[in-house]
């Protein structure tokens, strides 16, 4: 789980950040104000400021230190197709899951809305990792010795699917002892879209 760093002086924007995480894995993006954050740091409403100018400052900050982590946790999981392309991009779907059901504050930051990665920094982290999604899927369509036209759109299917197994995990839909098992519904989903990425590919002109 996210771990939670004690302000003390000198680091007062993470202590925020720490606390805006700890306030939208409690009780989503409506728990999230400054002033909530602030009291939770342990520091006064005007605090703050200092760092940020307001509310969605800080969520941009949240998002890309979110998608700073996620892509070096995906990419870690996908160790450059290592054994094979499958079998990463296997991997790579239980660091996902396992990233948005440890860091639920980040993800929800990360995806709560897309205005946050108008930041140029947070938008660079989310724009990292997709590319590192869009490699493994590369590299599966030549492993199967498939042309790798259109990859990137098959990218953004992989990233919806796993988005959407994210969140009906982390909302409680989906869990193991009573519904599914939400890594064999995301590996079962990708290989479906891949198979037909694969079929599609093939069958295109030359």
């Amino acid at each position: 789980m996210h771990q939670k760093r004690r302000y003390h002086h000198g680091s007062l924007k993470q202590a925020l950040v720490d606390a805006a995480i700890e306030l939208l894995a409690e009780g989503g993006p409506s728990a999230l104000t400054l002033a909530e954050a602030a009291r939770r740091a342990g520091v006064t409403p005007a605090a703050p400021y200092r760092h940020f100018s307001g509310r969605d400052a800080l969520l941009a900050e949240l998002a890309r230190q979110g998608f700073e982590i996620f892509g070096e946790r995906i990419e870690a999981a996908w160790n450059e197709g290592r054994p094979d392309a499958k079998s990463a991009m296997r991997a790579m779907c239980g660091a996902y899951l396992k990233f948005a059901h440890e860091e639920t504050g980040l993800y929800t930051a990360m995806f709560g809305q897309a205005a946050t990665l108008a930041d140029p920094q947070a938008g660079g982290a989310a724009d990292h990792a997709l590319e590192i999604l869009w490699r493994a899927v590369v590299a599966w369509l030549q492993e199967a010795r498939a042309p790798a036209q259109g990859a990137r759109h098959v990218a953004l299917q992989v990233w919806a699917l796993a988005h959407g197994v994210a969140m009906l995990t982390v909302s409680g839909h989906f869990d193991p002892a009573r519904t599914a098992d939400p890594a064999l519904v995301l590996e079962g989903a990708v290989q479906g879209v891949m198979e037909a990425a694969v079929a599609r590919a093939r069958a295109a002109p030359a």
